[in-house]
């Protein structure tokens, strides 16, 4: 197997450099030595101040830069790529959540479409080493066939979200055939850990928890026929990240343009996953610590299982994301109480 190492001389623009991926990919590659613009609107989707937070612990590095902006301002991006001149772009920046897509289509259309449109025009006319952009496992919608493989058939969206991301694998796909843009499209799935998206379902679970209020679980409480997700720890997706961005795909007579899953390859029943909260909120307030669940049906959008076949990444870099969900559900729950200051208040 033959694959190249991080080139840290070079410079890395990341997109939704204050999101959550985005910020552990920035800190990671700061922490090896190379330079990071980073650029995020910082907007109200979910807690800014944890947006401030992540931003406050990459302030340190000295080749940080940040820049305050909307992708969707084509004349900001264009003067960013003339002004810093990146060597390799990943674009992060995007409206996610598949439920919130459905009452405010608005914003990721602007976001994901507009935005990225404006990423791609900036690489046509400022050439990069490789681009790298986020697409999502929700692009598999209702697919009865696992484990999800890239080759798969994916042009029936059940979200609007998962139709933009959808969108962003055509569009890489033309600029690339095009204009020659070594392009890599990630299909992560479901992310999570320590600093995390508090609409994400672990995290609001705990904050639930902690408001001494009840959780929506939307599954009809029917255990047997659960839901599944491949939880995906964030480390896992940085490392497979950083891997790929040296190895854009090869471009001879073929489309320089390829997709790679980022999962865990592990799918986990949603109440497993819950279960597995609770007792790690046990380990740390050194308390038995029980939901009070209700179950509901499940929500347009939403699809009842998502699971990573992770080959193709295991044979362009050599990595298979292997995080279990006990260690990485055990750093979040230690890094929320830490962070809310809950631990002692609850401890009996």
């Amino acid at each position: 197997m033959s694959y190249k190492l991080l080139d840290s001389d070079k410079t890395y623009l990341i997109t939704g450099a204050a999101g959550f991926i985005g910020f552990y990919l920035a800190k990671g590659l700061l922490a090896k030595g190379a330079k990071v613009v980073g650029i995020d609107n910082l907007n109200e989707y979910y807690d800014v101040n944890l947006k401030h937070e992540r931003l406050k612990q990459l302030s340190p590095f000295a080749d940080f830069t940040f820049i305050e902006g909307d992708i969707s301002d084509k004349q900001l991006i264009d003067g960013l790529f003339m002004e810093y001149k990146p060597n390799i772009v990943v674009n992060l920046a995007a409206q996610a959540g598949v439920r919130y897509s459905i009452e405010n289509p608005d914003v990721y259309i602007q976001s994901n479409v507009i935005g990225f449109y404006n990423i791609l025009e900036a690489c046509r006319f400022h050439p990069v080493d490789h681009l790298l952009y986020a697409s999502s496992s929700s692009v598999y919608g209702a697919n009865k066939k696992v484990p999800f493989e890239e080759t798969d058939f994916v042009d029936n969206p059940v979200s609007l979200y998962a139709s933009t991301k959808k969108s962003n694998e055509l569009m890489a796909h033309t600029y690339s055939h095009l204009y020659k843009i070594p392009a890599t499209g990630l299909r992560f799935f479901t992310v999570y850990g320590p600093m995390g998206r508090p609409d994400m379902a672990y995290f609001g679970f705990t904050d639930k928890f902690f408001a001494d209020d009840e959780i929506k679980i939307f599954n009809n409480g029917d255990f047997d026929n659960d839901l599944y997700r491949d939880f995906t720890y964030i480390d896992d997706i940085v490392e497979g990240i950083t891997r790929l961005l040296p190895n854009p795909p090869a471009g001879t007579d073929e489309v320089c343009h390829k997709i790679f899953n980022i999962g865990n390859s592990n799918p986990e029943k949603l109440m497993v996953f819950i279960e597995t909260l609770e007792k790690c909120l046990s380990n740390t307030l050194g308390r038995k610590v029980e939901f009070n669940k209700k179950f509901e049906p499940i929500k347009p959008g939403d699809v009842p299982a998502t699971y990573a076949s992770t080959k193709r990444l295991e044979e362009a870099v050599g990595f298979k994301p292997e995080t279990s969900i006990e260690d990485g559900l055990q750093q979040f729950v230690d890094w929320y109480c830490k962070y809310y200051q809950v631990t002692e208040k609850l401890k009996v």
